[in-house]
């Protein structure tokens, strides 16, 4: 048998264990294996739960910034191509996958310029 439970056979501290491991990788990029919250009660993760959800929304503030000023950077640059011999967008694409070697994966070039995820999908 197995020996995991189910989310309603858990503990409230058990809960709090598994949402705190969640909001710890949101709000930093990684689990934190570091950290031993055995000894943990209900009004420690609670703090903890404030300071993880500042920084998780400090820091999703901090990416649509980024993704933003990367949006913008990608249709300048799309602007520039069209000015110089791209006939059109979809040319235009063709030579920025190239320059980025993404070899046509829109998703792949999303990342490789910071754009978000489905930009491509939401322009075209």
């Amino acid at each position: 048998m197995s020996d995991f439970k189910t989310w309603e056979e858990m503990s409230d501290l058990e809960q709090a264990a598994c949402t705190f491991w969640d909001m710890y990788k949101d709000a930093h990029g990684f689990r934190p294996r570091h950290v031993d919250t055995n000894s943990w009660t209900m009004a420690d993760f609670a703090k903890e739960f404030e300071s993880l959800q500042e920084i998780i929304e400090r820091e999703n503030t901090l990416r649509l910034e980024r993704e933003d000023s990367a949006s913008h950077e990608f249709e300048m640059r799309m602007l520039d191509l069209l000015r110089s011999g791209a006939k059109d967008r979809a040319m235009a694409m063709r030579w920025i996958h190239e320059a980025e070697e993404t070899r046509g994966d829109d998703e792949y070039l999303c990342y490789t310029l910071g754009l978000p995820y489905g930009y491509f999908k939401e322009v075209a």
